[in-house]
C-alpha cells in the first residue's frame, strides 16, 4: 500500500479547488500543502468503503476532521511503512525461555524492560530508559535471541536491519541507504530496531579505507537523531567483535548500554533444554546428563542439536511405523558428530572484553 498520489497542482489550483469544493479560503502555499492531505485522505476514504470517494467529498470530510484524518493518514503510513521493512512481532514465551539466573536477562529487564513498562515511575525517579544498545559476545551466545525477546515481552514490532540489506544498490550506496533506512524508522512508533554483524558497519576508523570511514562517519551521525526522538523506539546493534568497532561510538553519549552476552551456565542450558524436550515426542531423559554434556554448548548450538535429534526421531519412526520417543542416547549419538563453537581460548577473550567494553 503506498499513498503517494497526490495530483501536481499550483498552490493558485489547489486554493481554487477547495474553494469551489467547500466554500472555504486559503492562501496558495496553505492550500497546496491541504491538497496534498486531501487527497491522501480521499484515497483512504475509498480504500475504506471500497468504493471511489469523489474529491468534494473527501475535501469536505477531512476539512471538518482535519485532526483525526491527519491521524488516519499517519496510522495507514506507518502500517506501510512497517510491512516495506518486514516488521514482525514475536510472543512472550521467547523471553521466558532465557533463564531467569542468566546475567544479560536480569540486567535487561532491570535498565530497559521496567523502564519501558512502567514509565510514569521512571519519570517520578527521572530515570531515562535506554535508547541505544549493543550486545557484544561469540557466535551463536543468543544475540538476536534476546532482541526478539525484548521485542516480545515489551510487545513491540521488530525489525532487523542487515548490512547486505543496505549494500543491494552497491557498497558506495550503503552510506546513503543507511541515512534513509534510518530517516524512516524515526517516523515509526513501539519498534525495536536490531543491527546484526554491527562491526561492518561501524568498523575502526582507524583501520578503514575510504568508503568505510564514510559509513562509520554516517552512522555516527544518525545515532543522536535517533535518540532525540521522542517516540518509543529502541535501536540494538550486535557484533562478535566488539574491539572492531570505532572507539566512538563506545564512548558514553551515543550508545547507552553495551553488554556481554556470553557462555551459558548450567542453570542457563537447563532452561533452554527443558523448553526444547518440551516440543518433541521424549521418553526417558536423563536431563542431568545432558546438562553437563553440553557444557560449552551456545543456544545456537543446542538449538541445532535438537533439530537433529527431532529429525532423527522422524526417520526413525517412519521406518518402523510405530511410536518413537526420544532418549537420551539419540542425545548422545548426534553429540558425538558435534564441535561445541565455544573453546577455552574463545570464553578468555570475552571475558577481557567484557572487562574492557562493557557499560550497563
Amino acid at each position: 500500500m503506498h499513498l503517494n498520489v497526490v495530483e501536481n497542482l499550483t498552490g493558485e489550483e489547489c486554493a481554487s479547488k477547495i474553494f469551489e469544493m467547500s466554500g472555504a479560503r486559503f492562501e496558495p502555499e496553505v492550500a497546496a500543502q491541504l491538497w496534498a492531505k486531501i487527497e491522501q485522505h480521499k484515497w483512504l476514504l475509498s480504500e475504506r468503503l471500497a468504493r471511489d470517494v469523489g474529491a468534494r467529498t473527501a475535501c469536505i470530510d477531512f476539512l471538518e476532521n482535519m485532526d483525526q484524518a491527519m491521524a488516519e493518514y499517519l496510522s495507514y503510513q506507518r502500517k506501510d511503512l512497517l510491512n516495506e521493512m518486514g516488521a514482525q512481532t514475536f510472543g512472550r514465551d521467547i523471553w521466558d525461555t532465557i533463564s531467569d539466573s542468566q546475567p544479560p536477562k536480569k540486567l535487561v529487564n532491570r535498565r530497559i524492560i521496567l523502564p519501558l513498562t512502567m514509565e510514569d515511575l521512571s519519570r517520578k525517579h527521572g530515570v531515562s530508559p535506554p535508547r541505544t544498545i549493543i550486545f557484544f559476545g561469540p557466535p551463536g551466545t543468543g544475540k538476536t535471541h534476546f532482541v526478539k525477546a525484548i521485542a516480545g515481552v515489551l510487545s513491540w514490532w521488530y525489525i532487523e536491519i542487515a548490512p547486505s540489506m543496505l549494500m543491494e544498490d552497491g557498497a558506495d550506496r550503503l552510506g546513503a541507504n543507511l541515512r534513509r533506512t534510518m530517516e524512516k524508522v524515526r517516523q515509526l512508533d513501539e519498534v525495536v530496531i536490531f543491527i546484526d554483524e554491527f562491526d561492518e558497519l561501524a568498523h575502526c576508523r582507524d583501520e578503514a579505507d575510504r568508503l568505510d570511514k564514510c559509513i562509520t562517519n554516517e552512522f555516527l551521525k544518525q545515532v543522536p537523531l535517533f535518540k532525540n526522538e521522542s517516540k518509543r523506539l529502541l535501536l540494538v546493534c550486535a557484533t562478535n567483535y566488539i574491539r572492531h568497532l570505532d572507539p566512538a561510538l563506545l564512548r558514553p553519549g551515543r550508545f547507552d548500554c553495551i553488554i556481554p552476552v556470553g557462555g551459558l551456565s548450567a542453570d542457563e542450558r537447563k532452561t533452554i533444554l527443558e523448553f526444547y524436550l518440551s516440543r518433541i515426542n521424549v521418553g526417558q531423559i536423563d536431563a542431568d546428563r545432558l546438562v553437563a554434556e553440553t557444557a560449552r554448548f551456545t543456544p545456537a548450538d543446542i538449538q541445532y542439536l535438537f533439530e537433529q535429534v527431532a529429525q532423527s526421531a522422524f526417520e526413525r519412526e517412519v521406518a518402523a511405523n510405530k511410536d518413537y520417543r526420544v532418549n537420551t542416547q539419540d542425545f548422545v549419538r548426534a553429540m558425538a558428530g558435534m564441535r561445541p563453537s565455544l573453546t577455552d581460548e574463545i570464553i578468555e577473550e570475552f571475558e577481557k572484553d567484557s572487562l574492557t567494553f562493557s557499560r550497563v
